[in-house]
């Protein structure tokens, strides 16, 4: 394997960046970004960049961040533990219906979308709860529970967020429901959540402490959005502990959601079938230790997937477009990572305002969802080539198996 397909760029004052991004457009202000980053103290050997870099909140997205006693909370982001699930079936392509309305509205009911109600409370902890509370739900949280009441006694705002009530429930944006078939014809169900209401206030919370601490000690930094906790010092400890906990939040989610998922399907597709046959659960914005180069340190993965050696990932391609499971090659330059999808070329703004509803149809052919003018930002032409992504990380990972969707339920 090719170690070395990456382009270097010098940061004067700072660490390297290797870029994965051969046949790939990179703006100018996420270059900008990623020296901003790179030149950061504590960053530790380099930055690694996904061919589906663009520019994000003080930290672009498609990067990876190795630091050394510091957390820069604004790259993690708000939405903790983002991430992706995908199942293979024991269902071909011949076992779906020619008309696939049924599944989608099937999906669409047992899976919360867009603004979720705020009504569900857990039952013992307070007041009420749905008549016929989901059973997923109630067990996931018993798993979380007690920690996340730890958490609140240091940071109690986070009591009164959006936490129980979000569990199992998908949010709105990017996040996405899909039934796909592989090159074989196999049935997969696919998602993409995280930590909705919940991880959003943490990383709210942390990002504003962290600002304030640089404005307490006059740093004077390149992007507010670049500021830091320390470990050892005061919120350090209580941020790595609530954010630990939001990625498991979020991998629960995902996996509240698929069970749920399946038996909806299973109520319009009477052949009985097996589920999870390949499954994977990853997250693409997080933090966590691992050791690179001998030391350990902390990695930060904003809109990045972890590709150790044999390890199953998934990249997903646009709405309309197709998605991959990969094996991760283990490319210590890249701190074993590859992207995590396609990677925007323009803002919702722009997607919105350059494309119609008629090109969105044309887009979708084929796949059951949505067309209607409240999607077109998220239209398959405002994403970069998925081809050309996965061609710039070819020494990061293989394909396994090439999916397309044939029903979507956006949030």
């Amino acid at each position: 394997m090719d170690k070395n397909n990456y382009q270097s760029m010098n940061i004067d004052g700072g660490r390297p960046v290797k870029m994965w991004t051969e046949g790939v457009p990179v703006e100018e202000s996420a270059k900008q970004q990623l020296a901003n980053t790179a030149r950061m103290p504590f960053i530790y050997k380099h930055i690694a960049v996904m061919p589906d870099v663009h520019l994000g909140k003080g930290s672009t997205i498609g990067s990876v961040i190795p630091t050394l006693g510091a957390v820069i909370p604004a790259a993690v982001g708000v939405d903790i533990g983002c991430g992706m699930m995908a199942a293979k079936t024991t269902l071909s392509a011949r076992d779906l219906p020619d008309n696939l309305s049924g599944v989608r509205s099937a999906i669409e009911r047992a899976i919360p979308h867009g603004m979720s109600p705020k009504t569900r409370s857990y039952r013992g902890r307070d007041a009420g709860s749905w008549n016929t509370p989901p059973a997923p739900v109630d067990a996931a949280w018993l798993t979380l529970k007690d920690e996340f009441d730890a958490i609140c006694l240091n940071t109690p705002s986070l009591k009164h967020t959006n936490n129980y009530r979000h569990l199992g429930t998908l949010g709105s944006g990017n996040h996405f429901v899909e039934v796909c078939l592989d090159e074989a014809g196999f049935v997969w169900f696919m998602l993409h959540s995280g930590s909705r209401g919940v991880g959003n206030a943490i990383g709210t919370y942390f990002i504003e402490l962290a600002k304030k601490d640089m404005r307490r000690h006059v740093m004077n930094l390149p992007d507010q959005d670049l500021a830091y906790l320390e470990e050892g010092t005061e919120h350090y400890d209580d941020y790595v502990q609530a954010v630990s906990w939001a990625q498991k939040f979020a991998r629960m989610n995902r996996e509240v959601m698929m069970q749920n998922l399946i038996a909806a399907v299973r109520t319009v597709i009477k052949k009985p079938f097996e589920t999870h046959v390949e499954a994977v659960n990853c997250h693409h914005n997080y933090v966590q230790k691992e050791q690179h180069f001998g030391r350990d340190v902390l990695v930060t993965r904003k809109g990045a997937v972890s590709a150790r050696e044999g390890e199953l990932g998934i990249i997903p391609g646009s709405m309309g477009a197709k998605s991959f499971i990969v094996r991760g090659k283990g490319n210590p330059d890249s701190f074993h990572s590859c992207s995590h999808g396609a990677g925007r070329t323009m803002s919702r703004n722009e997607a919105k305002r350059r494309f119609t509803l008629d090109d969105q149809v044309r887009a979708t052919e084929g796949v059951e969802c949505r067309k209607d003018a409240n999607v077109i930002d998220e239209i398959p032409m405002a994403y970069k080539d998925i081809d050309a992504v996965m061609h710039a990380q070819r020494d990061l990972v293989e394909v396994v198996h090439t999916l397309k969707q044939v029903v979507c339920v956006k949030g």
